[in-house]
């Protein structure tokens, strides 16, 4: 198809094809091309290539590093609308969604690349003759794992982070929108990155996750995904040694209270919510509003989330696309049958929109049971839970209440209110009186199941190496 890339894997600097499975369009199932599946020797020669490409980019100069990322990151901005237009295609996005993640994307690398050459170590004082030095080190062959509702930003995360602690990696992105990465690893190329620095392979996920983590070259796993699959990964880098990275799934809160504007920030809690069709790991998902403003929000969310057009992400006019696959489809079916017969009110959305492409309009469910299992499993999809709350603590309390820790949002004016949620909201990136969750400088990532480690900022960079010690006797 017309703007959709050939796919391929790349490994010691040469791309690769090969057999594997069809690609679909969301908004019209159509198949876009054909993803290969590396076999187990194109993984042994990612292997052996991320060996060879680590001990010449650990060497290579921080300033030369960040020479050649500044300019992969420069060449895909001039090609954004090739690289928005494949992802729209293959995800479902709305293009604006598509450009502005390819932004993001080359803001993530560009910060790295930049914060890389500043890694310093540290002079421990002591005795006269003794000399105590800190050395931050690259960990060496980092093996990637990214996700589809991301096709792009998500794998610029780990491939900046690595490639700017100058690491090497091997990255395994998705199967179901591998546009995103394919384009990514083909600007490091032009860009001039040694062979065998940065590798891509596709494949069945369990199999390749289970042969290259226990591999002993392979020295960081980083992963972003499900809890399931984020903890079995984890156990399998546990029982060889090797730290990880994991950004695991989320439920995120949003505490709305009564000292706030109720329509203003309705409106903007349904704009965040139809982001990527709320494919997101840190979507705005259990609202709980104060009782005084409580009515007026739910009826200034609804009105906004039916107002949302909903079509294919091609058309500039279109807020919604489709969700990325029928998967995701039969869950958002099954969380609001279950809500509604537990009592909860559908007030706009719940049905899905024709019978061709994965069309589901912003859901708004009102008085939502605790028991409904859209309350406790996270539906990463355009559903909106909407509760009452008599106070604060109360919030504070039902937001704490489940396993998953990544991402919370709040709207107050108090500062002693947003004081009081900083200290006590049980997330690793809380948000006040916005939807942004994270930037290029901050770092990102969760707590209890929702994973550990970070990506992004200083914190994420030096997730990517080792401390070394080094004691010197001079006398």
């Amino acid at each position: 198809m017309a703007n959709y890339p050939d796919l391929q894997l790349y490994i010691a600097g040469q791309w690769k094809g090969g057999d594997g499975q069809p690609v679909f369009n969301p908004a019209d199932d159509s198949v876009l091309g054909t993803v290969p599946h590396a076999t187990r020797a194109d993984l042994d020669a990612a292997l052996e290539a991320a060996g060879r490409g680590f001990k010449v980019w650990s060497r290579t100069s921080p300033a030369k590093r960040a020479e050649i990322i500044l300019k992969a990151a420069q060449l895909m901005r001039e090609r954004i609308e090739e690289l928005a237009t494949a992802m729209t295609l293959e995800q479902g996005k709305p293009i604006q969604q598509s450009r502005l993640e390819i932004l993001r994307a080359c803001e993530i690398i560009e910060w790295d690349a930049q914060e890389g050459r500043r890694i310093y170590g540290r002079i421990i004082p002591s005795e006269p003759g003794m000399r105590h030095s800190v050395l931050r080190q690259p960990i060496g062959v980092v093996a990637a794992f990214s996700p589809w509702n991301f096709p792009t930003s998500s794998p610029a995360r780990k491939v900046g982070g690595a490639l700017s602690a100058g690491c090497s990696i091997i990255l395994k992105a998705s199967e179901e929108t591998p546009a995103g990465a394919v384009q990514l690893v083909k600007a490091f190329a032009d860009a001039g990155l040694p062979p065998g620095v940065l590798n891509l392979v596709f494949g069945k996920p369990a199999e390749i996750s289970e042969y290259l983590i226990p591999q002993p070259s392979v020295r960081l796993v980083t992963f972003t995904g499900s809890v399931p699959v984020g903890k079995h990964l984890t156990a399998l880098a546990g029982m060889h040694m090797k730290p990880v990275i994991m950004e695991l799934g989320g439920h995120s809160p949003v505490i709305v209270c009564d000292d706030v504007d109720p329509v203003a920030s309705a409106v903007s809690s349904a704009m965040a919510k139809s982001r990527n069709a709320g494919q997101v790991c840190v979507s705005p998902t259990r609202f709980f509003v104060e009782d005084a403003i409580y009515d007026r929000f739910t009826e200034a969310m609804t009105e906004k989330a039916a107002s949302l057009k909903v079509g294919n992400g091609l058309d500039p006019a279109n807020q919604l696309g489709p969700l990325a696959n029928e998967r995701r489809l039969a869950a958002m079916e099954t969380l609001v049958a279950d809500a509604r017969s537990k009592g909860a009110r559908v007030m706009t959305g719940g049905a899905r929109i024709g019978n061709r492409g994965n069309f589901y309009p912003l859901t708004v469910l009102a008085d939502v049971p605790d028991d409904a299992r859209a309350m406790r499993e996270e539906p990463f999809g355009p559903l909106a839970l909407l509760n009452r709350v008599r106070s604060l603590d109360e919030a504070i309390e039902k937001a704490n209440s489940v396993p998953y820790g990544l991402a919370g949002y709040a709207f107050t004016n108090s500062a002693h209110k947003a004081d009081q949620l900083a200290e006590s909201i049980e997330v690793g990136n809380l948000s006040i009186n916005h939807f942004v969750a994270s930037s290029a400088e901050t770092p990102f990532g969760g707590v209890k199941d929702s994973g550990f480690g970070r990506e992004g900022g200083v914190e994420g960079l030096l997730c990517y190496t080792v401390v070394k010690n080094v004691s010197h006797m001079t006398a």
